[in-house]
Order: C-alpha cells, then sequence, then structure tokens
C-alpha cells in the first residue's frame, strides 16, 4: 500500500510540473509585455498598425497571418495524410511499408531551416510561374491580386503543408494500425467492399485522426525559420494568396535582436504572448472536440454501427 501511495504522488508530481512549466511560461512572458498590455490593452489585438519609430504597436497583421497560413496548409495536408496512413496501414505492398515510413518520419527531422531553403530556391519560383500563368480573369479577384514575386502566403501554406503532412500522417498511422482487426472483419462478414472495410476503420479511429489534425495544426501555427523565409514579412492583412504577409513567430525571429526600446521589446514579447494563448485555445477547442468525439461514441447504442445499418435495413 505504501507503494502504491509513493508511485502515485511520483507520478502526480511529474503531472503537476508539467502545469508549472506551462503557467511558468504564461507568467514570464505577461511579466516580460508589461509595458505593452498596460499601453495598448486589448487594442494590441485590433489594430493593425506596426510603427516601432512612433511607439505604435498592433498585432492583427501576424494574427492574421499565423491563422490564414495554418488553417489553409491543414486543408492541404489532412487529406494528404490521412492517404498516405490509410495507404500505408491498408493497401501498401509489405516489401513497400517500412521504406514509406521510413521516408515520412525522414520529413519529420529535416530542420526548419532546409525546408526555408528549398522554398526559396524551389517553391518560391514555382509559385512565381504560377500566378504569371494565371488567366487575367482569375488574376484580378481579391484571393489572386498581388505583384508576381513568388514570396507571399501561398508558398508559406505550401511549405507549412509538407511541414505538417509527415506529423499528421504518423499520428494517424498508428492510429489506425490500433483499430481492432475484428472491425474490419466484421465489415467484410457483412458484405462490405474493401473501401467500405476502411471507411470503418476510419470512421472508429476518429477520435484520434482528429487529434493528429490538430496536433498537426499546432505544429503549423509555431512554425518561424521556414515561414519566414517564403512569406514576404510584410505586415498588412489581405485575403489574396499572392501577397506577401507576416505571422507572430516570424515578426518575433525577425526584430527581437533590433528592438531599440523597451516598449518595442515589450510588445515584441507581447505578440509571443499572443500566440502561447492562441495556441492553448486551438489545443483546448481540440481536446473538447476530442471528449465530445468520445462521448457520442460511448454513448452511441452498439446497433447504429456504420456498416451494421445497411445489413439491417437487407
Amino acid at each position: 500500500m505504501r507503494k502504491d501511495l509513493g508511485f502515485r504522488v511520483a507520478t502526480g508530481a511529474f503531472g503537476l510540473l508539467l502545469i508549472l512549466i506551462v503557467a511558468a511560461i504564461g507568467f514570464e512572458l505577461a511579466r516580460q509585455s508589461i509595458l505593452s498590455i498596460e499601453k495598448f490593452g486589448l487594442r494590441f489585438w485590433r489594430t493593425s498598425t506596426w510603427d516601432p519609430v512612433a511607439g505604435d504597436f498592433g498585432a492583427l497583421p501576424f494574427i492574421w497571418g499565423t491563422l490564414y497560413s495554418s488553417i489553409l496548409a491543414l486543408l492541404i495536408a489532412t487529406p494528404v495524410a490521412i492517404g498516405i496512413a490509410v495507404f500505408i496501414t491498408e493497401l501498401c505492398p509489405s516489401w513497400l511499408r517500412q521504406p514509406l515510413v521510413f521516408l515520412t518520419e525522414l520529413l519529420a527531422a529535416i530542420p526548419s531551416i532546409v525546408y526555408g531553403l528549398w522554398g526559396i530556391f524551389v517553391l518560391v519560383p514555382a509559385v512565381r510561374s504560377f500566378q504569371v500563368a494565371l488567366p487575367d480573369v482569375l488574376r484580378r479577384l481579391p484571393l489572386f491580386t498581388g505583384p508576381p514575386l513568388g514570396v507571399g502566403m501561398l508558398s508559406a501554406t505550401l511549405i507549412l503543408a509538407v511541414m505538417v503532412v509527415p506529423f499528421t500522417s504518423s499520428v494517424a498511422r498508428e492510429v489506425l494500425k490500433s483499430v481492432p482487426v475484428a472491425q474490419r472483419e466484421a465489415a467484410y462478414a457483412l458484405g462490405a467492399t474493401r473501401f467500405e472495410a476502411i471507411s470503418a476503420a476510419i470512421f472508429y479511429a476518429r477520435t484520434g485522426i482528429v487529434g493528429a489534425v490538430m496536433l498537426g495544426f499546432g505544429r503549423a501555427l509555431g512554425e518561424t525559420m521556414a515561414v519566414t523565409m517564403v512569406i514576404g514579412n510584410n505586415p498588412q492583412i489581405s485575403a489574396s494568396l499572392f501577397a506577401p504577409q507576416y505571422t507572430m513567430a516570424a515578426v518575433i525571429a525577425n526584430e527581437f535582436a533590433e528592438a531599440a526600446d523597451e516598449l518595442y521589446l515589450h510588445a515584441l514579447i507581447e505578440i509571443g504572448l499572443v500566440l502561447f494563448i492562441i495556441t492553448l485555445v486551438v489545443n483546448g477547442l481540440s481536446r473538447l472536440l476530442i471528449w465530445s468525439m468520445g462521448r457520442s461514441v460511448k454513448s452511441r447504442p452498439a446497433s447504429s454501427s456504420p456498416m451494421e445499418a445497411p445489413a439491417l435495413q437487407s
């Protein structure tokens, strides 16, 4: 009994340490940005001016650039990552499976600066050529306006999507591997095709897959160097995919060493605080979504399986 109590206390201390670390990070960011918080308040979140000379700072362009690029990257990366996970788990020949797993994990290990160099020399010219090749009718639309520079939101989105894919697909692959074989066998026993059996497995693992997608989203929110090198670093709000824009992580990386006065430095640290808060909110919402999906699965009657309904009808 005493050993069990000691084990509980020790493991509980590790969990408490994690909470304390997160709280300490938030406290220190808030303490180091107090001048900016006192001067601008919530206006810091809502204004677009970024003028270090005049001492006027607003983080809205950076919040917009971070969320816009991350959401677009998630929309591109999610179907690709899930497709890779499904292929490796369900359809891939055994002799090809391990090399694909290795290459997927290798993509996750490539340093961010290498992705940035690849973006500059390969992705930016490709985006520039794509923009020039667009018909004039499309280039007049707000989504496609802007000078043909190559650096901009689309380049940042594509490089983020490439960086997010290995994280999401690796976790989704492990989740699909954990689906009991009985789920697939039951689907085949009910006369399902291979596509329907795989769909049933994905449905069974959907909570874990959503968690994998949100993990990739968190990775995209905090990416710094690769995005800094290809997004153009212009503090403006634009819906155009070709307009140079800015992210929170990029402005901290670019301007932190150049902060000439205390207010400027505190404004940059407050951007870090805003990024920290947004990350916590996104992760909290994702956990809430996963929790609600888990509850719906537990409360679902056993006869409401997606493969069982056709069988009952027949």
